[in-house]
């Protein structure tokens, strides 16, 4: 079995801070997957950000306090690449990609366009040369789990309020559609699905009014996997006992093995 852990810290440090690296240790995970460490590499020179008897991979934005993804490794990688190989977003460190013999494993924190619509413009090329970049993969021959904050819910049941957010960004016609082809052309599999899952399970909250209180939530955050991997799910859970962030931990065990060559 292997353990491949998903969470958006909103800035490790303040993460750290909630006692997230007090509970990794406690799932014994192959691979965590972070999204927007919100820190540059000389700044997570304490041992936390280190955690003991995991390999250590940082890809950092070149702006400070911003974005920012890593890996967290049980086992040494055979080769670790940073950034999907587009100037425009590994300058936001998006992309950090830690290879186990034929697999695969990604951490991966797409734009955001909520902000305005330059930024989602800025996401919809972005979604444009990933699709591109999901479809060689798929040619490649290896497997893949891309884990991370894709900034997309799904379908109606991946968010509370899907009415009210019709032509809000993550939710919007064109980003759904475009997971459908990744899913439903492609052939790429949302693992989370692959399990019957309780009725009103989300991975992000806003901060704002009483959002997590009252479970108006989406479901952002995603392991996908590639179509050699479908059927390999055992078991997903989101980890709600603390609050690390406005995103909760996606936790998603696999039959097989992480292994170096």
């Amino acid at each position: 079995m292997m353990r491949i852990i998903t969470a958006n810290t909103n800035g490790i440090r303040a993460a750290a801070r909630k006692r997230f690296f007090d509970w990794l240790p406690t799932q014994d995970a192959d691979v965590v997957c972070i999204q927007e460490t919100k820190a540059q590499v000389h700044q997570l020179e304490d041992a936390v950000f280190h955690p003991e008897g995991m390999h250590c991979y940082y890809h950092d934005a070149q702006k400070k306090g911003y974005s920012g993804v890593a890996l967290y490794c049980k086992h040494k990688p055979d080769a670790v690449i940073m950034g999907m190989g587009n100037e425009e977003f590994d300058s936001e460190g998006r992309y950090i990609e830690a290879q186990f013999g034929n697999l695969s494993v990604i951490s991966l924190y797409m734009p955001s366009g909520s902000a305005k619509e330059e930024r989602q413009q800025v996401k919809y090329r972005c979604m444009d040369f990933f699709m591109q970049k999901m479809l060689e993969m798929k040619a490649s021959g290896r497997d893949y789990i891309i884990a991370g904050d894709w900034n997309i819910a799904h379908k109606e049941e991946d968010l509370r309020n899907w009415k009210g957010n019709l032509k809000n960004s993550g939710f919007l016609p064109k980003e759904r559609a475009w997971l459908d082809a990744l899913f439903d052309e492609v052939g790429f599999v949302d693992a989370f699905r692959e399990i019957e899952q309780e009725e009103h399970t989300y991975t992000w909250w806003s901060y704002r009014g009483q959002a997590y209180n009252n479970n108006t939530g989406w479901r952002i955050d995603y392991q996908i996997l590639s179509p050699s991997l479908k059927g390999t799910v055992l078991s997903s859970s989101v980890y709600k006992t603390e609050r690390f962030s406005d995103h909760a931990p996606l936790i998603i065990d696999y039959n097989g093995e992480v292994s170096s060559k």
